[in-house]
């Protein structure tokens, strides 16, 4: 058995069941078990778009989660997702029974740590920059190993087990799973007091980010992105990786991008530089300066696993997005329907200045479905805030996820905190099919329909060009 093999054995042949194996990140990591030899089954709640990838490898799965399930797989090994209570009777009985129980980073996290892990953490910006990371080395030749949290579209999966040492792996903080993994390079992208139904503070968070990069491999490096605030407090008062590289704007840092020129219809060039020296011209195929600054965090990494710059810069520029990151998902004449998955104020309003720069003639209806209970009671004023910068907004139900509904905290708080100049342009929407017909009716020509969020409303693209269409024959 050579090296490769060996370094996964511990998983090899185990019978292994995956809880909530729907989901991004736990079908990614169905896929590398498959592709490492595991036995895998697993069970959720709904269908999801993710299980297509699982279907194609015959991976068994079951709608709905029961304690039967034990009894139908007998895994050596259950793994449950952080959405589900640790109480589950499907949990409760592979304990009662000897079997191991683990959440999906402690599980993924044995795959990554026996490589040389590249491991984006961050509160927004993780997806894409891992997709940047994974596709570039892909195309240099080094066939990684690849875990994200989202489709990379040019692989057409969110997971792969590749043949080299490398691994590139989204690594979620929203439960602090992220320390279980020791990254040879871990990147930062920025750090917000996001999921407020586990961080009760912002230190909370930053305590979370800095034992994380206290888990970086004695050889390895942390890369930084210091125009966020919260990681220049990360750095400024955890004093952590004083030796870390850094990027942002201008010249001042490792990595560097200036004269930043947005291309009508998409797209953006930067000239890039390398501790204030110019290296020439970036082109990416994705809009945003967020993106420009994400494109800066792949470059860092890619040079650290010593990619050719010549390399790099073309992988970035092929580099067409993961699904859901602003991805264009259908069109009606000269009307264009877009989708996001931004979830938090500060994504929103990265993805709706990025519009506005892309179609600057054009008009801005956003359908906005805020996701959980508790992220929508913190930061409903935000979300106000980030949707005045459409020319009209609909805002659905709130999505809860695993969460339960709290009293008093609905959808109508955002409306209620939009200011008075501008709450004429939002409009609440009980359900999706009273929300297409309303958005539908107000669609006018050159009109740019962005639906956004973490929740269900993904779907409803297809819906509303079947509705347009309709409307138009």
């Amino acid at each position: 058995m050579d090296k490769l093999e060996n370094r996964d054995i511990s998983l090899k042949n185990k019978s292994i069941h995956l809880m909530g194996i729907g989901g991004a990140g736990m079908s990614g990591l169905a896929i590398l078990l498959d592709q490492i030899g595991a036995k895998v089954s697993g069970c959720d709640t709904i269908k999801t778009p993710y299980m297509k990838h699982l279907d194609e490898r015959n991976i068994p799965i079951i709608i709905g989660h029961e304690a039967r399930h034990i009894d139908e797989f007998m895994p050596n090994i259950l793994v449950y997702s952080s959405a589900l209570p640790n109480d589950h009777p499907e949990i409760l009985k592979a304990w009662q029974q000897g079997i191991q129980v683990s959440r999906r980073a402690e599980v993924l996290s044995q795959i990554f740590n026996v490589r040389r892990g590249v491991g984006v953490a961050g509160t927004h910006g993780k997806t894409t920059t891992s997709s940047m990371i994974s596709l570039v080395a892909e195309n240099a030749g080094l066939d990684p190993t690849v875990a994200i949290g989202g489709e990379l579209l040019q692989i057409g999966t969110n997971a792969k087990l590749g043949t080299s040492d490398y691994m590139v792996a989204e690594l979620d903080e929203s439960d602090r799973s992220f320390v279980y993994f020791h990254p040879e390079l871990a990147i930062v992208t920025n750090v917000d007091w996001d999921h407020r139904d586990h961080y009760m503070t912002f230190k909370a968070v930053t305590d979370a980010f800095a034992e994380f990069l206290t888990n970086v491999k004695s050889e390895g490096k942390v890369i930084l992105c210091m125009e966020d605030s919260g990681v220049r407090k990360l750095r400024e008062e955890y004093s952590v990786s004083p030796s870390a590289v850094t990027y942002g704007w201008g010249r001042g840092w490792n990595w560097g991008a200036a004269e930043v020129k947005h291309f009508a219809g998409g797209g953006v060039s930067y000239l890039l530089f390398h501790d204030g020296e110019e290296l020439g011209t970036v082109e990416l195929s994705v809009s945003g300066e967020h993106n420009v600054l994400n494109s800066l965090a792949a470059y860092a990494a890619c040079y650290e696993m010593g990619i050719a710059h010549d390399d790099i810069v073309k992988g970035l520029k092929i580099f067409r997005g993961a699904k859901r990151r602003l991805q264009r998902t259908g069109e009606v004449g000269d009307i264009l329907i877009y989708d996001d998955y931004g979830h938090h104020p500060n994504e929103i309003s990265a993805t709706l200045n990025t519009v506005r720069r892309i179609f600057p003639e054009r008009r801005i209806v956003a359908i906005f479905q805020p996701h959980r209970f508790s992220r929508t009671a913190a930061l409903y004023k935000e979300f106000a805030d980030a949707l005045s910068l459409a020319d009209r907004a609909f805002i659905l139900p709130i999505y809860g996820s695993d969460e339960m509904p709290m009293e008093g905290v609905s959808s109508k708080l955002i409306f209620d905190a939009a200011s008075d100049d501008t709450r004429s342009h939002y409009e609440l929407s009980g359900n999706f099919d009273d929300l297409i017909s309303s958005v539908c009716k107000a669609a006018r020509s050159g009109d740019i329909i962005l639906t956004v969020g973490a929740g269900s409303v993904g779907t409803l693209g297809k819906k509303i060009v079947e509705k347009l269409t309709e409307m138009q024959a």
